[in-house]
């Protein structure tokens, strides 16, 4: 994909993901609409219990200077795993890349939403499987390679409870968490079979709140993909058609960074 192209401003229907050149429908920049997938970062911010702190925003100046005009600028202080944010493959993987190396073709490219909503109000444990992902196949064609993978659970209309989000707000402790994501079949077949760019959940981990064991971490990101982990407003996305930018703070050697993500959906 190459990105600057001059007017008229069209996400191009080809990407390179992996080895696998894939075709989407092409948006253009100047009809779509433009969707936010991201909270904010504030006082209400989620982090991972374990994190020794959360978001600090610190003012260091608002309002005039001795010259006579306005003047506002602040300092901000924040773990890498919380809020929307990324998972960068060596998070989970010991020699993968950092947040400064995911390429950016794992980062933008066409969305494929599958919605599991339904089942997680009934179990907030739910885990996607292989049968929800043949679904949506049986509906939508097979998942292209180069997919950005988002799973809707429904779970961002919990934030910013803490309890409800996450199951369970006890400082420090990370044993007793219950929502939904990925299971491991179903991630596999994604990764392995599908080769989709990326996972995104709207939860707290593309693993499920009571693993112990991060098997869809380890897989992902040992295959090289990115997580987008805490996404919003995927009720707002068809279940294909859309095209998702989903770019990091650059933080060379992270294994994390907080996330701006925006989905563009053809008019």
């Amino acid at each position: 994909m190459r990105l600057g192209a001059p007017a008229p401003a069209i996400l191009a229907g080809l990407t390179l993901a992996g080895s696998s050149l894939v075709s989407a429908p092409p948006v253009d920049l100047r009809t779509a609409r433009a969707v936010d997938l991201t909270h904010p970062f504030d006082e209400k911010t989620i982090y991972w219990p374990t994190a020794p702190s959360a978001f600090e925003l610190k003012r260091l100046h608002y309002g005039p200077t001795d010259a006579g005009y306005f003047y506002s600028a602040n300092s901000f202080c924040t773990p890498e795993h919380g809020g929307t944010h990324l998972d960068a493959p060596i998070h989970f993987a010991e020699g993968k890349p950092a947040v400064d190396q995911v390429a950016l073709d794992r980062l933008i490219g066409p969305a494929v939403v599958i919605d599991v909503s339904r089942q997680a109000a009934a179990d907030p444990d739910y885990r996607l499987g292989l049968e929800d992902v043949k679904a949506w196949e049986r509906r939508e064609g097979a998942i292209p390679a180069g997919s950005l993978v988002l799973l809707r659970t429904g779970w961002s209309a919990r934030w910013p409870d803490k309890k409800r989000y996450l199951g369970d707000d006890t400082p420090g402790d990370a044993a007793h968490l219950h929502f939904p994501s990925y299971g491991e079949e179903a991630a596999r077949l994604l990764v392995e079979t599908r080769k989709v760019a990326a996972l995104g959940v709207d939860t707290a981990s593309i693993d499920y709140g009571p693993s112990k064991d991060f098997i869809v971490h380890r897989v992902a990101l040992g295959a090289g993909l990115p997580g987008l982990e805490n996404l919003a407003h995927l009720e707002a996305l068809p279940e294909r058609g859309a095209w998702v930018i989903a770019l990091p703070m650059k933080i060379a050697g992270g294994s994390g960074a907080p996330l701006r993500v925006v989905a563009f959906l053809p008019r």
